[in-house]
């Protein structure tokens, strides 16, 4: 699930944040170890498919960050997935990210295996849909061979990643510009994205662009997005829109809804909407604890799509 990157985000440096367990702290050397774990019972809309358990993160990430003086700080990254594992795709694990960088006053450059940009565009909150998030996920969202540069402007936070198109090699797959910016005024959020990206050598381009925004009520946050991609040549617009509200119903619990469309803009092109409500409770002794549910419709499905799992992070 997508959500706006927040400037405290950058200030940590790598992807830890306080739920991380500390391994090894001394002597400027920091290691971390932080997991996400959601195993869901799911009954899919599909009238072919029976209910399952159903594996959305089994991640394991690791971070090593060393302290080089005078603000400057080394950082490197090896996470690791087990969902293909667990639902018998593949065996043992797969590598997600792998990523080394440094980090000083607020900019943090890394070199690696990662997220692209446009992975933190999107305000879509389902725990799952039929639908794409959105264009940007739609397209590429990460790369084997990405050079990012994130920095952090107190009100303002802007990513830049390019994924090198590395041809011959054994990690060709595609090239990809990426711009992220995203910004808070009070109670608003807002955020912009662009990214072009070639499949192949001699492919035409495809540009993917999405705007989004977010205002915190006080009882309620709401938030809308809109992405949409064209292709050089092809004169197809396909685009994704997003509506989400959430809601506390009390201290521990959070209830979300939202719609999706995904439409194609040529004649006889999908035009189609999804809508999604859920349910969250975090115990309160342990808030990286949840319970949730949730249940789900889109034009074309066979049945009312619906779920219920247990998510623990750490």
């Amino acid at each position: 699930m997508k959500k706006l990157i927040l400037a405290a985000a950058i200030a940590a440096v790598t992807a830890n944040t306080a739920t991380a367990a500390t391994v090894y702290d001394d002597k400027g050397l920091t290691f971390k170890i932080k997991g996400d774990w959601q195993v869901q019972l799911r009954d899919n809309a599909s009238d072919s498919k029976d209910t399952e358990v159903e594996f959305d993160d089994l991640e394991i990430k690791n971070s090593v960050v060393y302290d080089l003086g005078n603000g400057l700080k080394a950082f490197g990254q090896l996470d690791f997935g087990f969902k293909d594992a667990a639902e018998d795709k593949q065996d043992g694990d797969k590598l997600e990210e792998a990523y080394v960088g440094l980090a000083a006053h607020g900019v943090k450059v890394s070199v690696g295996k990662q997220n692209l940009a446009g992975d933190e565009f999107g305000i879509e909150g389902a725990y799952e849909t039929a639908l794409e998030e959105d264009m940007f996920d739609a397209i590429a969202t990460d790369g084997d061979d990405v050079i990012k540069v994130e920095a952090d402007f107190d009100v303002a936070t802007v990513i830049v990643s390019h994924e090198l198109e590395a041809e011959g090699e054994n990690s060709e797959n595609g090239e990809a510009t990426d711009f992220f910016v995203t910004a808070g005024f009070d109670a608003v959020t807002v955020a912009a994205a662009y990214q072009t990206y070639t499949a192949t050598p001699g492919s035409a381009d495809i540009d993917t662009w999405g705007v989004s925004a977010e205002f915190d009520a006080g009882f309620a946050t709401f938030g809308a997005d809109y992405s949409e991609s064209e292709q050089d040549g092809v004169n197809v617009d396909v685009s994704v829109t997003n509506l989400v509200a959430a809601f506390k119903a009390s201290k521990t619990t959070k209830i979300k809804v939202g719609f999706v469309n995904y439409e194609e803009d040529v004649a006889g092109g999908d035009d189609l909407d999804t809508w999604y409500a859920n349910v969250t409770y975090k115990f309160p002794a342990q808030k990286n604890v949840s319970l949730f549910a949730e249940v789900s419709d889109t034009d074309g499905e066979d049945d009312t799509d619906v779920l219920a799992g247990m998510r623990i992070k750490f």
